[in-house]
């Protein structure tokens, strides 16, 4: 692509950046809370309605049913070059149906007075959707050679990607490099994320009324609260372990010795090393009184990612595009969020994540994007299709 052919198409993305937001704000207008299946499945449809709309009917499709959580949906699109691309991206958020009706927008300029448009999930992820969509329309228009590209749309991201995870690694291992819309730490690229885990912890104790026989009880609320104690101090922030229980309930009446508890503990760790040390420290825990069973489920959600060496040359292509279209120097970074991404970097096949929106606040109220940045984005991943025509190159 010469510098002409990259200014050119960064030039055609600023001029449609409005259209382009039209269909980020379509987006955010359908909620789509991970826990509410008829939301996600309505949805899924706009999304697919977007795509069709944009960019003709696809090559290939085939909907996934997520049984409790969302459905998976991949569309393939037919390329005019040797290469295979797959844009990954989930259309689940955070934000509970409803939310968008209160939603408390930020103010419309940051301390430098550049744009923001806030709304539930604009930023995690929507834009980087629409971006990704867009992406390869203005791909296609440019006339040059585009790859193959599947998108592969998941409403489970959220919650662990428990259906989805299966169609992420198959569709992942057939393609020639993966690409997640997920958005970026501040306009770089993520090539390292933290592990996750989502334990959880059960306490069965024995019930005893408690004011008439409270020695006869064993609280399964007090050993709990024992074992989260005990599970905190098993956190290394120095070697990028951390550990929060974020939910716990139990017992059944105040005047009742508890007789189960449960708690929720999110585990983020930055190496299998650490993954193996605290499933090790957690099984070493013990509580107090002997009659209280304490169960631990280790459910282990996501490897740790790290640049690895198929993604290594993906970097590089990302650069040189940024170069070619008069970018800054395209930064990568590690952060402490899992994402799909960590699934495919695990099977050592190339990909990178933080391919999408420019902004802040994920998973907060206010969170936002820069208007200005989406062409620009848009443009970066456009580029980087019309490079990817060919299997990369270690």
């Amino acid at each position: 692509m010469t510098a002409s052919h990259a200014a050119a198409l960064t030039a055609r993305a600023q001029d449609v950046s409005a259209e382009i937001i039209a269909d980020i704000l379509t987006l955010v207008r359908h909620e789509t809370g991970s826990y509410d299946l008829p939301a996600l499945a309505a949805g899924l449809d706009v999304l697919r309605e977007v795509a069709v709309t944009r960019l003709g009917p696809p090559g290939h499709e085939h909907r996934y049913p997520g049984g409790a959580y969302g459905d998976t949906l991949t569309l393939t699109y037919a390329g005019t070059g040797a290469g295979h691309v797959a844009l990954v991206g989930h259309y689940d958020t955070v934000w509970p149906t409803g939310t968008l009706a209160g939603w408390e927008q930020p103010a419309a300029t940051d301390e430098n007075g550049r744009a923001r448009l806030s709304g539930p999930g604009i930023f995690d992820m929507k834009t980087g959707l629409a971006q990704g969509i867009w992406a390869l329309k203005l791909a296609r228009e440019s006339g040059a050679p585009v790859p193959t590209v599947t998108f592969l749309f998941n409403g489970d991201e959220e919650i662990g990607s428990l259906s989805s995870r299966p169609v992420i690694e198959e569709t992942a291992k057939k393609v020639d490099a993966t690409l997640v819309l997920e958005p970026t730490a501040h306009g770089a690229v993520k090539t390292a994320r933290k592990g996750s885990g989502i334990f959880k912890v059960t306490a069965t104790g024995v019930e005893a009324h408690a004011g008439l026989a409270p020695q006869d009880g064993a609280s399964a609320i007090l050993a709990l609260s024992e074992f989260v104690l005990a599970a905190a101090a098993v956190a290394a922030p120095e070697r990028g372990t951390t550990i929060n229980t974020g939910l716990i309930s139990g017992g059944s009446a105040i005047n009742v010795v508890a007789g189960s508890a449960t708690a929720g503990i999110d585990i983020r760790v930055s190496s299998e090393s650490e993954q193996h040390r605290v499933d090790a420290e957690f099984a070493a825990i013990q509580v107090i009184d002997p009659r209280v069973r304490i169960e631990v489920d280790h459910a282990w959600n996501r490897p740790p990612m790290t640049l690895n060496a198929a993604s290594a040359p993906l970097l590089d292509l990302a650069r040189e595009v940024a170069h070619d279209q008069g970018r800054a120097p395209l930064a990568d970074t590690a952060v402490g969020g899992a994402s799909d991404a960590n699934f495919i970097s695990a099977l050592g096949l190339p990909v990178l994540c933080g391919m999408g929106a420019i902004g802040d606040g994920a998973h907060a109220q206010g969170e936002y994007i820069h208007p200005d940045t989406v062409p620009t984005q848009t443009a970066l991943v456009a580029g980087l299709l019309l490079r990817l025509t060919e299997p990369l190159r270690g």
